[in-house]
């Protein structure tokens, strides 16, 4: 037994926050999956990374620009292995726990996140391309990303949604889930392999409000937020409207918690994990809090703690005049903008 272990069995998956040629094919991630991690999330970031500082790439890039493709087709081609290549040691993990685990994110470009046509298109071509159970889409939560996860879902397609920073948004996103399951459903079609997390991102809310906070109410804001849009998923999915299509095999959705590496290092290292442990959750997490969580962090039910102190806070930020949701809009803005700016970069080499 591991602390992840510890962690998974009060109801909550850890992933890895990465992914790279040389952490497949060395064996570590085979190992990170017998230590207790439950998945593979990936951005354009990441990958961006991955191809600039892993030599197992050098010479597949050097043969596919000898061919006649695009620099995107180039970054498929390698972006789709890796992938397949992580679905399949995560796959044992995915039987095992009978679909609910074990996953895989790949994103669609950035360049489609306000273009829901083109993100359902790209998605399903992604989808086919890497042909795995275990697969999950990444599509960003804009109004667009929503309208795409309804068909997609419909379509029987597992989804990441991404780039969450509040419960408005997060709310709409469960509605445009369930649409999505009931479209489905009337077509006669099986919804039960059907799996969704909702990204909702931590350190980057407390990174931008901090400075404009007093000291008491630093470091606080985002986990009170994770334990308010956890109270409304409990709402959300144990209501008698979702009992109806959970008894048809749906299931709910399920939050991530994201961006939970620490950006204040005056903070605790595993922070945003000690602090957001609850049941069919998520957290993704980089391979520098993932070690610190395994060598100092504690494995205990938090994320339903202090629930009141929370809405405490939330309120005394309310009556500092911040609007948390007009900050939601601009983080998420800043987020589409950081992945263009890491797709450009990762694009560059390729071409």
């Amino acid at each position: 037994m591991t602390i992840l272990s510890d962690v998974k069995a009060l109801g909550q998956q850890i992933w890895l926050d990465n992914l790279s040629r040389s952490l497949v094919q060395s064996g570590e991630l085979a190992e990170m999956l017998q230590q207790g991690v439950c998945g593979v999330t990936s951005n354009p970031a990441i990958f961006q990374k991955a191809f600039a500082g892993d030599v197992l790439y050098a010479d597949e890039v050097a043969a596919l620009k000898q061919q006649n493709l695009t620099p995107k087709q180039r970054y498929e081609t390698l972006a789709i292995a890796d992938v397949q290549a992580a679905c399949d040691v995560c796959l044992p993990e995915f039987e095992q726990s009978g679909g609910k685990t074990g996953f895989v994110s790949l994103e669609v470009a950035p360049d489609l996140s306000h273009d829901a046509e083109g993100t359902v298109a790209e998605a399903k071509r992604l989808h086919a391309a890497i042909n795995r159970p275990n697969v999950m889409i990444k599509v960003p939560t804009t109004d667009a990303g929503v309208a795409a996860l309804e068909q997609l879902v419909s379509d029987g397609i597992s989804i990441n949604l991404t780039l969450l920073f509040s419960r408005k948004q997060t709310l709409k996103a469960y509605a445009a889930y369930v649409k999505g399951i009931e479209g489905r459903l009337k077509t006669g079609k099986p919804v039960d392999h059907i799996q969704v997390v909702a990204s909702f991102f931590i350190s980057r809310i407390d990174n931008a409000l901090d400075a404009t906070l007093p000291e008491h109410l630093q470091g606080k804001t985002a986990i009170a937020l994770a334990k308010a849009a956890y109270q409304d998923w409990q709402d959300f999915f144990g209501s008698e409207p979702f009992a109806a299509l959970k008894a048809q095999g749906a299931n709910p959705v399920q939050l991530l918690w994201a961006s939970t590496g620490v950006k204040n290092p005056a903070y605790p290292d595993t922070l945003y994990v000690d602090s957001l442990i609850g049941p069919n959750t998520v957290n993704t997490v980089p391979d520098a809090t993932l070690k610190a969580f395994i060598d100092h962090g504690t494995a205990k039910l938090t994320l339903t703690e202090g629930t009141a102190e929370a809405a405490a806070q939330l309120a005394e930020v309310e009556k500092l005049g911040i609007d948390v949701e007009a900050l939601a809009t601009r983080l998420q803005e800043d987020g589409l903008k950081q992945f263009e700016d890491a797709f450009e970069k990762l694009l560059e080499p390729l071409a």
